[in-house]
């Protein structure tokens, strides 16, 4: 299940992961990362997710689909707080920190949720307009 929490600014995607995920679940957080996505020019994300236990093949080949889709549009994101005391979570997202390097990342232990959450909130800079072509010289 994935419940959507209040985060308290408009950039931010908040959201506590527990129990089963499923395609449904996961088609939820898609409709409101893409809402958000049109909205803002960023955003960011808290996730708590301890009592996630599995997800089903629907939600994961929809998760895995959905992430593809958004390699284009990595500068949307800007700020990842993942809150858990599980050692496989840490481990995965500090990889996709290192990968995903215009997206920031971070994992914080459960009893420092509220920090995480005020880190997530940090408004994000606009990003940096394209260039169109090289200036004449």
């Amino acid at each position: 299940m994935i419940e959507l929490l209040p985060s308290g600014a408009a950039h931010l995607v908040a959201m506590r992961v527990s129990g089963r995920v499923d395609g449904q679940d996961l088609q939820v957080i898609i409709d409101t990362i893409e809402e958000a996505k049109r909205q803002q020019p960023r955003i960011s994300f808290y996730v708590e997710l301890d009592q996630m236990r599995w997800m089903t093949a629907t939600a994961l080949l929809r998760d895995i689909g959905y992430g593809l889709t958004q390699l284009s549009e990595l500068s949307h994101y800007y700020r990842a707080a993942v809150v858990s005391d599980k050692r496989w979570v840490r481990r995965v997202v500090r990889l996709e920190d290192r990968l995903l390097r215009s997206q920031e990342m971070r994992v914080f232990p459960t009893h420092q949720h509220a920090t995480a959450l005020e880190w997530a909130r940090h408004r994000p800079e606009a990003p940096e307009p394209a260039v169109a072509g090289a200036a004449a010289g």
